[in-house]
Formats: C-alpha cells, structure tokens, sequence
C-alpha cells in the first residue's frame, strides 16, 4: 500500500497568507517579531472580513451545532485497501472488470477535521483534511459540489473547519484521497496556523500553546495517544490481578508520605490552611488497615521545588498497596507490569530510549545500594560503621553533605554522584539506610538497613516501593526524628500523622507498596527526553 499521507507535490497556501520568511530571518530579533506580530494582524483581519461577509449573506459558521461523521482518515483509508485488495483479487488481472466493482463497491463516507493545505487547480482543488487519526487528501471539483459553493468554498483559509461527504477512491499517483460530493464549512479560523504545515518549531511556545502544537505536530498528537494508552493498560493489569482503583483527598492537613515542600492554600468555609498533597500513601494505607486488601490510585500529586527535564511540580502518580506481600513481591509485581505495558503499548519489550535500547524482556538486574556505590565509587560502605567515617569518606570524593547528616545520608550521597547515572538497563536498587526511608520496615537481620527498592533506567528513578511499616511505636519514633530534622532546618520531611498512627494502632497486616512516576513511564515509552514532553500543559512562569 502507499503510505496514506506522503506527499510529493508542494502544497502552496492562499496568497494572501504568504510571507517573506526571507525578510524575517534576515532581521533584528525586537524587528522580526515586530514584522511577525504585523503579519498576523493583516492576516486575522482579512479572515475577519471573510467572517463578516459569510455573515452577511446569511452563512455564519458559528452556527453550525453539529456534523454527523461517519470515519476518520486512517479508517477511511483502511477500509478502501481492504475493498480494492477483495476487488484486485475478483478481477484476476482484468483492468475493466477492476474498475467496475470498485465503482460497485464504492465506499461513501462524512469525515470532518481542520483544512491543513491547499494545491489550487482551478476548478479542482486538492486539500488535506486532518482529522483525529491524521490526515487525508480530499479532491474538490466545481462540477461536483455546484458553482456557488465553489467559489464560496474557495474564499475559506487554511486552518478552517470543514466537513466533506464523498466516496473513497485512489489517484492516479496512487495516493488513497475522497472525491467530494458535498462541503460544509464548519467553524472558521481567524488565525494562521504558526509555521503553516511545517510544524511549530519554538519549544516554549509549543509548551504553551499545546493546541498549535497537537495541530502542527503530529509526532505530538502520537506521544498523547500513547500516553492515555499506557495508563489504561496500567490499569488492565492491576484490575486483573484483583486490586481495586480508589480516590483519596488532594486537599490535606498533613501532606506525607514524601519528602518534598507541599503548597499551601486556605479552606474558606473550614477557616483553616491546608495543603496540597505530596503523596498518595497515608491515606492509601488507611485503606488496607481498613481491610481493602489491593488498592491503586492515579492521580496528580504536588510538589512546590524546582522545574528541569526530569520534574514538574505538578504530575501523575500511580500508588498501589496490597497485604500479605513485601517489597519482593512489589518487585515481581513491578517488573511483570512494566513488560506487559511495553508490549500492549509498542507491540515489543525492547523500547528505543535515545542512544540507547531497552530491553524490558529480561530478567531486571537486582543490586543493593551498598554494592552499586562500591561497585562505581570504589568505596565499601559496609567496612563503614560510624558517621565520622562516613564523613570523612565524603571530604576525601568531595561529596558535599551537612553537620546532621548521618551514614545513611552519605550513602544515598554516594550512590547519587556515582551509580545512579550508570543504571541504564533496568535495576533494582534494594535495602536502603533507614535514615532515608522513615516509612519502611527495617530489615530483621540488620535494622541499619531496610526492605525497600527504587527501580532505575536510563539513570532515573522509575519507582519506590517498600515493606510498609505496620509497627505503630515504631513509626511514632521515626516521626519524631523526623520532627527533629524540621526543627533543625530540614523542610522536605515527613511530619507527624496522629491519626495514621492511629490507623497503624488498629493494625496494618503485612503490606507491600509502590509509587510509580507515570510520566517518567511514558518518558521512556515515547522516547521522549523531558517531562514536559509528556505533559498536556506543563508548569510555565507567566508571561504576565
């Protein structure tokens, strides 16, 4: 089949719409977004003109209410093949007989989407329609849809609204296009679409202006499409192993369950402040003491630190909770699930991620944190007993660290510096130092240690799960270390939750838990290299 949307000619827009790209890339920076923003102006308001005398005679677009659609492009096209291969094969060779059951056969259909180009040929036009599968040439000819409504039809711009009712045939150059019987202007664009056909180039513009960005891009619209398959297939997969999706509070007292600086707001009708959460866990946890044995939440959680490739302070996350489990069972959980994405999402386990491929398929590789820091620093962390021998590992790898960090906290330091940029390929890091993990079981043959796992690829964390903590004075102690450090100037910490030791006083059974960053997830399934690729409408500064 030829490929439904390549194009060998050179599609030219409305004459009115062109612009001296040349003048443009020749002048001053202030000059040229100056002559652009004068451009526009002049091209908006001869759109408006057409509005006004659309208006006039009695056609206002804007009072289209709806358009039945029948198919969309990709369907359209597919549906054609799939005819002309059962006619091909009917007619065994016979060209006449080939013509006469594709006109038999014809396939009609009502498809609707945005005019992106136009090659004007007179009393034919050919124009490409994209709808939400993508794109479709449409032949437009005078003598088929009436004089009138040619030359109406003529007058509209690049970027209008359109519906077309016709029959799907192949052109003589093989391009698989709809030959109109009827067009409807649906709803009328006053701006040019930026860049035409060739797509939004700035990266913050694109940021900010998604809608333009989904038009233009269409590699865009293909991230998008991936990512709500990813979530659904997430959810597929925890369905069929019995958990149960769940909503709790975004708006908290108490944001916990991570450390990180929550936002803050005021509850008018309660007269009192509250907080943005953080983390999905507390109250999640809340549920399997309440006997809610597996349990997932997606939602979107906040943190208020910094914006970089890799964070945004407002995204997706995916906790889960099951009992009668640990942290080995959230890491067989964990590297299952993320297989069975990768293949109903890309149709393979092994994913492209820049320079790198990612093999998903095998088995993941499972180090503690101790063994990975002396495996890239060199240093043995377990021949390391106090923290003045921590610290002065520190000075000597010039590993910068505070007067109340501990050798747990150097750890975590070293194994930042050193490993975590080398765990390309899918690794478990297990049994972390308790210092750094406030909510997890400790390990029973040796408490300085605890039973939790970050899953690392491509150098990023992907996940963090644990053997939750279910010993109420347990927790009630490493609360109030916790409390100590924000007394001490550690703002990024877990605060003390009376009615979660509550919870955990009732009693937790045995649990297993995780957090999964979904739009780290989807970073690596589109191959796409920052956060806010994957991001709707990522945080922005205000241009205000």
């Amino acid at each position: 089949m030829i490929p439904l949307f390549s194009r060998k000619e050179v599609f030219v827009n409305i004459m009115s719409e062109q612009i001296n790209n040349e003048q443009l890339n020749n002048a001053p920076a202030g000059e040229e977004a100056a002559q652009q923003e004068q451009d526009i102006n002049s091209l908006k308001k001869i759109r408006l003109d057409k509005l006004d005398e659309m208006k006039a005679a009695g056609c206002d677009p804007f009072t289209v209410t709806k358009y039945d659609v029948t198919a969309h492009a990709l369907e359209a096209a597919e549906k054609y093949t799939a005819v002309e291969a059962d006619c091909i094969e009917r007619a065994g060779g016979d060209e006449q007989k080939l013509k006469e059951l594709l006109e038999a056969d014809r396939i009609t259909v009502r498809l609707a989407g945005r005019m992106m180009s136009r090659r004007d040929m007179g009393k034919a036009n050919f124009i490409d329609l994209r709808d939400k599968s993508g794109r479709i040439q449409i032949y437009v000819r005078m003598n088929d849809i009436g004089k009138e409504e040619f030359a109406a039809f003529k007058k509209w711009d690049i970027g209008d609204i359109i519906g077309v009712e016709g029959y799907v045939f192949r052109t003589r150059k093989g391009e698989i296009s709809v030959h109109a019987a009827k067009i409807d202007l649906l709803s009328k664009s006053l701006l040019p679409l930026p860049e035409k056909w060739h797509g939004l180039k700035d990266q913050d513009v694109r940021y900010r202006r998604r809608y333009e960005d989904l038009i233009c891009n269409p590699e865009v619209t293909d991230t998008f499409i991936k990512r709500s398959k990813i979530i659904s297939s997430i959810r597929r997969y925890l369905d069929g192993l019995g958990f149960m999706e769940v909503e709790t509070p975004i708006l908290v007292s108490n944001a916990g369950g991570a450390a990180a600086r929550p936002f803050e707001t005021h509850y008018n009708a309660l007269n009192e402040d509250v907080k943005l959460r953080i983390s999905l866990e507390l109250y999640l946890k809340r549920l399997i003491v309440g006997g809610l044995e597996r349990v997932y939440e997606i939602g979107r959680v906040f943190r208020n630190e910094g914006v970089d490739a890799r964070h945004n302070p407002e995204f997706t996350l995916m906790e889960l909770y099951q009992a009668y489990t640990d942290y080995n069972g959230m890491m067989e959980l964990t590297e299952n699930m993320f297989r069975y994405v990768a293949n109903e999402v890309c149709g393979t386990a092994c994913v492209p991620y820049g320079e790198y491929m990612i093999d998903l398929g095998k088995p993941f590789e499972r180090m503690t944190m101790l063994e990975a820091v002396k495996k890239y620093s060199g240093v043995d962390f377990s021949q390391v007993e106090t923290d003045e021998q921590a610290k002065k590992l520190a000075d000597e790898h010039h590993i910068e660290y505070e007067e109340r960090h501990k050798r747990g906290d150097i750890i975590n330091f070293f194994f930042e510096e050193y490993a975590e940029e080398n765990l390309i390929q899918p690794t478990f890091i297990t049994d972390h130092p308790i210092e750094i993990s406030p909510l997890t079981k400790k390990k029973p043959d040796d408490p300085r240690y605890v039973e939790r796992f970050e899953l690392f690829i491509t150098g990023r964390e992907m996940c963090n799960a644990y053997s939750e903590l279910n010993d109420p004075i347990d927790q009630r102690e490493r609360f109030a270390v916790q409390e100590e450090l924000l007394k001490q100037g550690e703002e990024e910490v877990d605060r003390m939750d009376e009615d979660f030791l509550r919870a955990l006083e009732i009693g937790m059974p045995p649990t297993g838990g995780i957090g999964y960053g979904i739009d780290r997830l989807v970073m690596l399934l589109t191959n796409s290299p920052a956060i806010r690729d994957v991001l709707l409408f990522p945080t922005m500064k205000s241009l205000n």
